[in-house]
């Protein structure tokens, strides 16, 4: 049995699996809001009520960890915990309450993790794939040159998306930063646009570095989202009475159909914005901070095709576990790559 946790700037969210054939099988999940980061931003500490909000979430997992044995665990927290000055205290808190051993994730293997818990969602016919994460502290963004692989990218195995990443970065937004800056139960096209510019700021040095709008220019490129922003718009689009993951994970969405639902979300009130079965009140105030995030990433590199990806870091980190074990090596590899199975199974 193995486990992931991942402790985000929003969400605390726990996934335990067994190997099996088609990649794993998913046998306990839980996943919670609980807005660690709230006022990091402005205070530079984790607050007291964060923490007490957290320490609870985390109870919980400690007990599914416990009750199911699992055999071997990654936990790691994000944005929130690196940048604030209490936040290796924190971890030692957890550490000392339940015996949770959670690292601080760099930049770079936050970006990594997220690209190989979707990598199967990649098309290998692309030349560029441009992965996204709009987390809540904060935003990666990974390029993927397919071309460098040659013939390899059609071949039967899993892509390599170690070998494929040619550029990434990671913004120090996300959406629980950028609607405590803009108020985002208050969004007016001024502050929405504005919040964009914020983002396309941030952007700009990256892409001046690597000019990737120049690179992919008449190329078959496609983007691909793994965070509640695009899994939110497209349970919108679906027209969803309650959000689905099986309808949304793999959906590819066209981007004047992306606009259309930001706009729509920006005439609604707050109040409206909660009424949203795939909003609710944890996310009314985030999700046009999210909106904005990813305008600012269509403005910069444009694009027509997206992929919505509802699976992350906990995926990379079941994946990347399993691979080193060797639970698909040899005759035990099975075809056309790592998919995450979600039919439960009796531990």
């Amino acid at each position: 049995m193995y486990g992931a946790l991942d402790l985000g700037t929003n969400n605390c969210r726990l996934l335990l699996a067994r190997p099996s054939r088609r990649g794993f099988r998913v046998v306990d999940a839980f996943s919670r809001i609980i807005r660690l980061g709230e006022g990091v931003s402005q205070s530079g500490r984790l607050s007291e009520i964060a923490m007490g909000r957290t320490l609870e979430a985390l109870k919980v997992c400690a007990g599914k960890i416990e009750r199911h044995g699992v055999a071997r665990t990654r936990m790691v927290a994000t944005q929130a915990c690196r940048i604030a000055s209490n936040g290796q205290d924190f971890i030692d808190t957890v550490k000392d309450r339940f015996g949770l051993e959670i690292e601080v994730l760099t930049p770079e293997s936050e970006a990594r993790l997220a690209v190989a818990g979707c990598a199967t969602l990649i098309d290998p016919g692309a030349d560029y794939v441009l992965v996204f994460d709009i987390g809540g502290g904060s935003s990666e963004i990974i390029w993927l040159d397919l071309t460098r692989m040659g013939a390899r990218r059609h071949g039967q195995g899993r892509i390599d998306v170690n070998e494929a990443i040619v550029a990434w970065t990671s913004l120090p937004v996300g959406v629980v930063t950028l609607s405590e800056r803009f108020d985002g139960r208050t969004v007016t096209p001024e502050s929405f646009a504005a919040m964009s510019a914020v983002v396309g700021d941030l952007l700009a040095p990256f892409e001046a570095q690597h000019k990737f709008r120049e690179r992919s220019a008449d190329r078959n490129i496609h983007m691909l989202g793994t965070s509640g922003t695009v899994t939110t718009i497209a349970g919108i689009m679906l027209d969803l009475p309650r959000y689905d993951r099986n309808k949304v994970d793999g959906i590819w969405l066209q981007v004047p159909d992306i606009d259309a639902v930001s706009a729509r979300l920006l005439a609604k009130s707050y109040e409206e914005r909660i009424a949203e079965p795939c909003i609710g009140r944890e996310r009314a105030d985030l999700v046009l901070a999210g909106c904005a995030i990813l305008d600012a990433i269509l403005r910069m590199w444009p694009s027509q095709r997206l992929r919505v990806a509802d699976r992350g870091l906990r995926e990379g980190i079941l994946t990347t576990l399993m691979i080193e074990d060797g639970v698909w090596r040899s005759g035990r590899r099975r075809r056309g790559g790592v998919r995450r199975d979600f039919r439960k199974v009796t531990p």
